[in-house]
């Protein structure tokens, strides 16, 4: 039997009409020195943010990996995000081998063909 939550608890959880989704990525780093990597990095933040996402993950001059998730409270990234996200990573050419994963639910980690309520 399946249970199915109120609305109030699937707030409280994130689930069903409240999942958040966000999306991994991935690459390699063309540089060569870990201050080239801040200032990289210090500029992809700025883009990240100008699209009200937010971003945690670990880096360094050689490759790269984060999770990528909306500032605003029960909003999630878009397709749109990714796809700028991508073009953004290309256009810089220090990236290569980038790998930007589907969205997914940033609280339970279910793909967003889930749908998971109860």
């Amino acid at each position: 039997m399946k249970s199915t939550k109120k609305r109030r608890l699937r707030k409280k959880l994130y689930l069903g009409e409240f999942a958040v989704f966000g999306f991994e990525l991935s690459g390699n780093l063309n540089l060569e020195t870990e201050d080239d990597y801040d200032s990289w990095l210090y500029q992809f933040i700025a883009f990240i943010e100008s699209r009200n996402l937010c971003m945690g993950g670990r880096g360094d001059a050689k490759s790269f990996s984060a999770f990528i998730c909306s500032t605003r409270r029960y909003s999630s990234v878009l397709d749109e995000d990714r796809e700028a996200v991508k073009n953004w990573l290309e256009s810089s050419g220090i990236t290569s081998d980038v790998v930007i994963g589907q969205l997914v639910d940033a609280y339970h980690g279910e793909t967003n063909d889930t749908q998971r309520i109860g």
